[in-house]
């Protein structure tokens, strides 16, 4: 699609940036949800000018359940129109309270609606490793997408004693702890469980990882990539700056997940190695963060 768009902005074949559906280099923003009507129409203006830029959309922090059902399928509709699918954020965690059949009466509320991609954070869901799996099966089953979402740090009770730390080994689970504990190596092992019960996408949460550009774990970050890799995993960029980094370091192929007012930047820096001229195709608060 050399020159397709803009001359300052293109891709030539042996950058291997392909046509949607992507399974590499995929951006995934979060859903504007100040009120409806703003949402409807930034979300218009996105799709219409930059819906070739966009993979996925997501519904964070549970907004959609406060949602219309027309609004939200008027949303979805409009989406898949542009080869976007929609995926849910944090929200299966307060449906589970609700009982044992409660998480598949969801699942099957949001194929009902439209919805692509179901999102199960494992740190608020704090259910037994055994259980997420189950989670992820049942999302398969139902002919969606599962995406797993981890965070680095966890609670001291998750971490198995050394004797009882092989793969996919049950361990009985110790009395909650108020105490938070990084182990990266527990949660490659829990992502690799995950995709092998059926997941499409591991997502990497930002806290503790990645949330600022100078402070980020290009340890942690590698690490996770060199043993599930860079097809299945998705990292959260919470800003410009971190996504630079990940482009830099990575390439245009690495997964990531942005607000929507980012999509225009993200794409020019998985474009051509602009260098120091990117400065005047990048908004200008991008220099102030």
């Amino acid at each position: 699609m050399s020159g397709y768009y803009y001359g300052w902005k293109s891709f030539d074949e042996d950058e291997d940036r392909a046509e949607k559906p992507r399974r590499f280099g995929v951006t995934e923003m979060r859903s504007p949800h100040y009120t409806l009507s703003s949402s409807h129409n930034v979300l218009e203006d996105i799709f219409e000018s930059m819906g070739q830029f966009v993979d996925g959309l997501k519904f964070s922090g549970g907004s959609h359940s406060l949602m219309p059902k027309s609004f939200i399928e008027e949303v979805v509709k409009r989406a898949h129109q542009h080869d976007v699918y929609v995926s849910t954020g944090d929200w299966a965690e307060h449906l589970i309270r609700n009982g044992p059949s409660a998480f598949k009466e969801y699942v099957e509320d949001c194929k009902q609606v439209g919805f692509d991609t179901i999102e199960l954070n494992v740190g608020s869901l704090e259910i037994p490793e055994e259980t997420l799996l189950r989670y992820v099966r049942l999302v398969k089953s139902a002919g969606l997408k599962a995406k797993p979402k981890f965070a680095v740090m966890f609670n001291k009770s998750d971490i198995p004693s050394d004797r009882d730390r092989a793969f996919g080994a049950y361990v009985a689970r110790a009395p909650r702890s108020t105490e938070y504990v990084e182990d990266v190596d527990l949660l490659i092992r829990r992502a690799e469980r995950c995709l092998e019960a059926g997941a499409d996408m591991i997502m990497i949460d930002s806290d503790d990882v990645c949330k600022h550009a100078d402070s980020l774990r290009a340890d942690i970050i590698a690490k996770v990539i060199g043993r599930l890799g860079l097809e299945k995993t998705m990292f959260e960029a919470t800003n410009p700056r971190t996504s630079e980094w990940f482009i830099r370091r990575y390439g245009p192929k690495v997964n990531l997940f942005v607000d929507h007012s980012q999509v225009m930047d993200l794409e020019c820096l998985r474009g051509r190695n602009l260098g120091k001229s990117h400065r005047s195709v990048l908004s200008s608060s991008y220099f102030l963060l």
